[in-house]
């Protein structure tokens, strides 16, 4: 029996919610997308970006398999060049009609008259409403709700001139000219921030760290673009990735000495080349330790700011504010007159009833979801972008491309959800007790497995096998557009 057309709600129209709205249009179903904000883009709206504010990941593997970026764009674009990409690809497949803008989600629950489907609560510029939908996608993502954070001291600090705002609220470097700034995390975004704020004529420019990370720069040694270290198939085998056999366990504890001087030398020369020592922001941890989503790329400048004094680095956290100061924990006194909060976001689905919140999320943080996308429990509903990467619109398009399969029940293979509970279970353990790295953001981070997701997915939706250079096929990044040829040869099907 072909499946039948659906009434489809895209939450977010972001890189996600764009791949997740084509995909199901492109299929035959009534998408309607809702965005809480006034424009398009998530994360890339021009309301939510920060100064300067580049990709991470190269222009090739930041983009739809369906279309490149323009070519005079840079290598690593940056924050207006990603928007109007987005807006571009939102038009040119007819998506941009298709948005509702100034509307959130505010609550969701079964329909009422047993038919499959979730009724959702939303408030509008016109006010509340109620709407049914045969199916729903996800795609908030994992940065939409801001961490907030208070310390004592606050009100009189703003009540004696001091500023004290969120990384996603830095979006005017005249935010910081003249004043004195204290950047509160060490993500990409601290980083960036100060290092922008130092462009834009700080007077002082703190950042406060718990712990160092590692950081990897556009150009290992100054000369290797590292997409062709951690965007390749050999990198990624030197981690051993879920149910794996015997062999392949003999295989890796042989490699293990090979592997660990690989790391090593990395370390070594990243060390060199960031001045690490000099600054003593040498991490403690070993670098694959942590290779994941949440290893950031070396901001240009930064190091170096720090090594000359521009920028000062100081480990420890907030303790509590002054009218002119913020104390740390560590008791030392830093002069200031606006705090700027790089704490990250809050993972969830608030408007999900609490008992599915419950079949989706353990008691530790991770998320319960067959290849991240979709819970058995949870009927007629699936995530995009919640598979996060270095690669984040091809995952996002990938996902997508499964999603509407599963929901039409038209996977190549299309798992029981025995299966797929089985295969949930199996990847909480070994994400618990094999790879912990693999566990930050609720255990939603596909690095460094891009290839082992990206084929399992394939697979799932029944593209042709693979054929490609074994050289190639090992040492070179993913190709979006050869993504986009396997797509074409997956099974056809025609709705009711």
């Amino acid at each position: 029996m072909n499946p039948t057309r659906k009434k489809v709600c895209v939450i977010g129209a972001g890189i996600s919610g764009l791949a997740a709205g084509r995909a199901f249009k492109q299929q035959g179903h009534d998408v309607v997308i809702l965005e809480r904000s006034d424009e398009l883009g998530g994360v890339w709206a021009p309301s939510r970006s920060y100064p300067d504010v580049q990709t991470q990941s190269p222009k090739e593997l930041y983009r739809y398999t369906d279309r490149a970026m323009p070519d005079d764009y840079p290598e690593w674009p940056k924050g207006p060049q990603v928007h109007a990409y987005l807006a571009d690809y939102a038009d040119g497949h007819g998506l941009t009609r298709l948005v509702r803008f100034g509307t959130a989600v505010t609550g969701m629950a079964r329909r009422a008259d047993g038919r499959p489907g979730w009724t959702l609560d939303l408030q509008t510029p016109e006010g509340e409403t109620r709407e049914d939908f045969d199916f729903v996608a996800v795609c908030t993502g994992q940065f939409s709700e801001k961490n907030v954070i208070a310390h004592p001291g606050q009100e009189a600090f703003v009540a004696a001139g001091g500023r004290v705002m969120h990384s996603s609220d830095y979006t005017d470097p005249a935010m910081v000219r003249g004043r004195k700034v204290v950047v509160l995390g060490f993500s990409k975004s601290a980083t960036d921030i100060a290092v922008s704020a130092v462009h834009a004529g700080a007077s002082a420019v703190t950042i406060v760290y718990r712990e160092s990370v590692w950081r990897i720069p556009y150009f290992i040694g100054g000369l290797i673009n590292f997409k062709r270290i951690l965007y390749i198939r050999m990198q990624e085998r030197m981690f051993p990735g879920w149910g794996i056999g015997r062999m392949a366990r003999l295989n890796h504890a042989l490699a293990r000495p090979f592997v660990w001087a690989n790391w090593r030398a990395l370390e070594s020369l990243l060390s060199l080349q960031l001045k690490l020592g000099k600054t003593g922001l040498r991490p403690k941890e070993p670098i694959e330790g942590g290779i994941n989503c949440s290893v950031p790329i070396a901001t240009p400048g930064f190091f170096d700011m720090v090594a000359d004094g521009r920028i000062k680095a100081i480990q420890g956290t907030f303790d509590h504010y002054e009218d002119d100061a913020v104390v740390l924990t560590g008791g030392e006194r830093v002069a200031a007159d606006t705090a700027i909060l790089a704490i990250g976001w809050k993972l969830g689905v608030p408007f999900l009833p609490e008992a599915y919140r419950d079949k989706l999320v353990e008691p530790d943080g991770q998320y319960r979801l067959y290849r991240l996308i979709a819970n058995p429990d949870i009927p007629d509903l699936g995530f995009v972008g919640f598979n996060s990467s270095f690669c984040t619109v091809l995952c996002a398009d990938l996902a997508a491309q499964w999603l509407v399969r599963y929901a039409d029940g038209k996977l190549a293979r299309q798992p029981s959800a025995q299966e797929m509970r089985d295969n949930m279970d199996m990847m909480l353990r070994w994400r618990r007790e094999e790879r912990r790295a693999a566990g930050v953001y609720g255990g939603l981070c596909v690095a460094p497995y891009h290839f082992k997701h990206f084929d399992e997915l394939l697979a799932d939706i029944g593209t042709a096998k693979r054929r490609r250079n074994p050289i190639a096929e090992n040492l070179t990044p993913p190709d979006a557009e050869a993504y986009a040829r396997y797509l074409k040869t997956a099974p056809a099907y025609v709705l009711q």
